[in-house]
């Protein structure tokens, strides 16, 4: 399209060049022309006078002289003879006698071609009563003189156009294709997979709305995918809880066939379920820092649905900081699979009747969740999180602190494990409000700054 428009304005320029150009040129050179005939008539004129008032060859002599064209040796007077004076000639004639004696007997200027340029015959009555013919001789470089300057300079003009043209066709040229070219680019990329890809609404208004309508389509299929995989990580994690309860009820049917059938079978299940999880998180982590959820609303309604399997087992559940807003910078899905993986760990590895708490700590910085249980307490903590990491064995996941620390570190934060002030387990979720270069963009520094945060906060809480 680039080299399509550069040729169309290079054709157009060219024929509008020469359209005006070749007949300027040879309007140039017929103004030269005249200019060089009419000062050879001014230059005859001249001499009119004298020869009204005498015939002798001095005075003529000195009145041809006195001009410039005289002066230059181009003009000739011719005298013809008659009864009472004898004839003229004064100058070199460059007309050949015939026309000089047609001009003299018809009376009329007239200019004829010479070897080497023209000759203006121009006739005037002498005192004698005859008719005098003043030749003025114009060589081809008058009547040419500044027509080949001018035809440089059209020329000139004429190239400086059509080099205007196809930097002005270029520029427009390049206004035109490179918004399609961004747009086919962004195309392909969104067909690779890149749904983030967006295109600048800029170029001409064809283009703009071709990039809009893009834009609004890559929006779309964006919610349409992140629809898909929440819905099903929501019913993952959906499935989680009443696993729970049934491997929890499945323990309580004894050492029987019956009972090894039923665990075997929530276990089998529950792994299954956890692949999904697992595949949903996959390809939902991409997009965890640009959406957001309110964490303490969260955290009440997941308690509010786990409150009623602690009542059955006699735990006591406790809730702390949850009573005014804490926004975090995660999806409401994420935050609530975080939350289900940590209570599920405290109802799958702590006894019955063991209470639990959630607090909620806030600041301009971070959010802290504490979860925290009066269990057995976990030994070797960072075992724990390298568990996360891995397959896990029998009766655990292997995903559920897993789950956690991708959420945290979606923020820039992490997860802490370790003794609880109920004198269990802690699992320590810190989300910084500030994106990843919070915390890490600043190398080893940076974490350091942002532990020290966190240290300050804890201890105000």
């Amino acid at each position: 399209m680039r080299w399509a428009l550069v040729k169309v304005c290079v054709a157009v320029t060219a024929m509008v060049v020469v359209a005006f150009a070749v007949p300027l040129a040879l309007v140039v050179k017929e103004m030269a022309r005249d200019r060089a005939f009419t000062n050879a008539e001014r230059q005859a004129a001249a001499i009119g006078p004298a020869l009204a008032i005498t015939t002798d060859r001095t005075e003529l002599e000195k009145a041809v002289a006195s001009t410039q064209a005289g002066a230059d040796g181009q003009i000739a007077v011719r005298i013809p003879a008659t009864e009472s004076a004898a004839g003229v000639a004064i100058g070199q004639a460059h007309a050949d006698q015939a026309a000089l004696d047609a001009t003299s007997r018809l009376g009329r200027a007239s200019t004829v071609s010479v070897p080497g340029g023209y000759a203006l015959l121009q006739p005037t009555a002498v005192s004698s009563g005859s008719v005098a013919v003043v030749e003025v001789y114009v060589p081809d470089a008058d009547v040419t003189r500044g027509v080949t300057a001018s035809w440089v300079v059209l020329g000139a003009v004429g190239i400086g156009l059509i080099i205007g043209s196809v930097a002005v066709a270029d520029r427009l040229g390049t206004r035109m294709v490179r918004p399609a070219k961004r747009l086919a680019d962004a195309a392909h990329d969104l067909g690779r997979g890149d749904l983030a890809v967006r295109v600048p609404e800029d170029g001409p208004s064809e283009l703009r709305s071709a990039a809009a309508a893009f834009n609004a389509m890559a929006a779309q299929v964006n919610q349409l995918l992140a629809n898909e995989r929440e819905l099903a990580a929501d019913l993952s994690h959906r499935l989680r809880t009443p696993l729970t309860v049934l491997r929890l009820n499945a323990a309580s049917l004894g050492d029987g066939p019956a009972g090894e059938q039923t665990r075997h079978a929530v276990a089998q299940l529950e792994r299954e379920v956890d692949q999904i999880i697992r595949t949903a998180r996959a390809q939902q982590s991409s997009s965890l820092s640009s959406v957001g959820c309110d964490a303490a609303e969260v955290i009440r309604e997941r308690m509010a649905f786990w409150s009623a399997l602690a009542e059955d087992q006699g735990r006591t559940a406790r809730t702390a900081g949850v009573e005014r807003p804490a926004g975090v910078p995660v999806a409401r899905a994420e935050l609530a699979a975080a939350l289900d993986a940590m209570l599920g760990n405290v109802f799958r590895h702590t006894p019955e009747g063991a209470a639990f708490a959630v607090d909620v700590h806030s600041s301009e910085d971070a959010v802290i969740v504490l979860v925290s249980d009066a269990g057995p307490g976990i030994p070797d903590p960072a075992a724990a999180l390298r568990r996360g990491q891995g397959d896990g064995g029998d009766g655990s996941t292997g995903l559920g602190l897993d789950i956690v620390r991708r959420v945290a570190e979606s923020t820039g934060g992490d997860v802490r494990v370790g003794p609880s002030v109920l004198g269990g387990a802690e699992v320590r979720v810190w989300l910084s409000l500030r994106g990843r270069t919070a915390v890490g963009g600043g190398g080893k520094r940076g974490h350091k700054l942002a532990r020290g945060r966190k240290a300050r906060l804890v201890a105000r809480a």
